[in-house]
């Protein structure tokens, strides 16, 4: 088993309940706190939250409050994949709110994570033995920031995008 562990300032909980809302099969779990001796060197106040455990769509995950020190950057994301252009377009909303739309399905939330929004068939579309028709595909997806499924697919048809 592997979990994902997220390095926050301070928002943890905060994130983690979001994560519980807008992601499937969302549950919280273990809350631990900061005491005496490891409030020190954190630089948390004792019984702040520490730590947030959480699960959603199967996968484990594990919220820190540990400070600045740390951030998120691109080189790591996380990749939700949905089946309708409705069920993007909702895990888009909720994460992009207070956050940063990014080119080709990215974002930034508002805690500074990446993640992408996908449709489950992406690579089914981006993979093609028409040369041409996954060209098409890729510069469709390179003009988008939130993915238009219906868009991808007429690319791939060698229809109009716009």
């Amino acid at each position: 088993m592997i979990t994902v562990c997220l390095w926050f300032d301070d928002q943890a909980e905060e994130a983690a309940r979001l994560y519980t809302t807008v992601l499937r099969d969302g549950s919280l779990g273990r809350v631990t706190r900061y005491d005496e001796v490891s409030a020190g060197p954190s630089g948390k106040q004792p019984g702040s939250v520490m730590t947030v455990e959480f699960e959603a769509e199967g996968q484990s995950f594990m919220a820190l409050n540990g400070g600045p020190l740390f951030t998120f950057t691109e080189a790591t994301s996380l990749v939700v994949y949905r089946d309708t252009q409705e069920e993007i377009d909702e895990v888009w909303a909720a994460l992009t709110e207070g956050g940063q739309e990014q080119p080709c399905g990215w974002l930034k939330d508002r805690f500074g994570v990446s993640w992408q929004v996908v449709p489950s068939d992406l690579a089914s579309l981006m993979e093609a033995d028409d040369p041409a028709a996954a060209r098409r595909v890729t510069e469709a997806l390179f003009s988008m920031k939130k993915i238009d499924v219906e868009a991808l697919r007429r690319a791939k048809a060698g229809e109009s995008v716009s």
